[in-house]
């Protein structure tokens, strides 16, 4: 039998979406034909190839250095799905734990978990971000670091809400009665109600990773100079859009359609695993 979130609408556009972005990033090297920093000072500014003035090597024309812009697109795609990957997994991680403790315990934990996530979110997470990264420095790796210590309060205030509610339902008390250690308990009948909710969250934080990383590439504070970073393609697309449009037309519908491909597939899985949603429908 096909399982429920198999099904969604939602689900099956955010997969075709995302694994479209996958198999481009895993293949850019054979896809693109150049490396994306290769330049050529004589085909500058060249429009798509099939503009006039076009150039049948250059798909999507070229920057005002002579890169590729095609090449950079797809290059760019391997920097936005690793910071993706690991970046939100990481903020995930801590946010969890720091649920789970805070919700089951509950107590002064709970109070100083509380209070910690009211006091990081209370500063802009973008301006918080920019903040990390001129302490940290550019890079791929602290791009990703900057992005985990911002984003677990995501993960911590939500999760906590749900622990609270699962920790106190007749199941879990009667887990202890029997003996169960808190640990056991935590493993086994309070982080199995909240896996649904915490795999919607999961996706759509790894979208909003992709459009924190394209901002701090944006202002030059995400990834390193001699690596490709959508960020880095808008930005330096804004003054030639006129010469050679998509130079700042390609990143921007690369972000549009991953962090669509992942809202999408977090949407859909909320609707297809969240046990209240499905009650209310029925």
């Amino acid at each position: 039998m096909i399982p429920r979130w198999a099904r969604d609408g939602r689900v099956l556009v955010g997969l075709v979406l995302l694994s479209a972005v996958l198999v481009v990033a895993l293949l850019a090297p054979w896809l693109a034909g150049m490396a994306p920093d290769d330049q050529d000072l004589l085909a500058t500014l060249l429009p798509a190839s099939w503009q006039d003035g076009g150039d049948a090597a250059h798909w999507l024309g070229t920057d005002s250095l002579g890169r590729d812009v095609f090449a950079r697109l797809l290059y760019g795609a391997r920097v936005a799905l690793t910071v993706a990957a690991i970046a939100a997994p990481g903020a995930m991680v801590a946010g969890t734990v720091a649920a789970l403790l805070a919700g089951y315990l509950g107590g002064w934990f709970d109070w100083l978990v509380g209070r910690a996530v009211d006091v990081w979110m209370s500063f802009p997470p973008v301006i918080l971000s920019l903040i990390l990264m001129v302490g940290l420095g550019t890079g791929t790796r602290n791009v990703i670091f900057a992005i985990m210590l911002v984003d677990w309060t995501r993960f911590c205030r939500v999760l906590r809400a749900e622990v609270l509610v699962v920790a106190r339902r007749d199941y879990v008390t009667a887990a202890g009665l029997v003996g169960f250690g808190h640990v056991r308990i935590l493993l086994r009948e309070v982080f199995p109600a909240i896996v649904p909710l915490l795999i919607t969250l999961l996706t759509l934080e790894m979208g909003i990773a992709v459009v924190v990383e394209a901002i701090l590439s944006f202002v030059g504070l995400g990834v390193k100079a001699d690596e490709v970073a959508w960020g880095q393609m808008i930005a330096d697309g804004r003054s030639t859009i006129y010469q050679a449009p998509f130079n700042l037309l390609a990143p921007v519908v690369a972000i549009f359609l991953t962090v669509a491909g992942f809202n999408l597939l977090g949407d859909g899985l909320r609707r297809s695993l969240d046990v209240r949603l499905l009650e209310g429908r029925g």
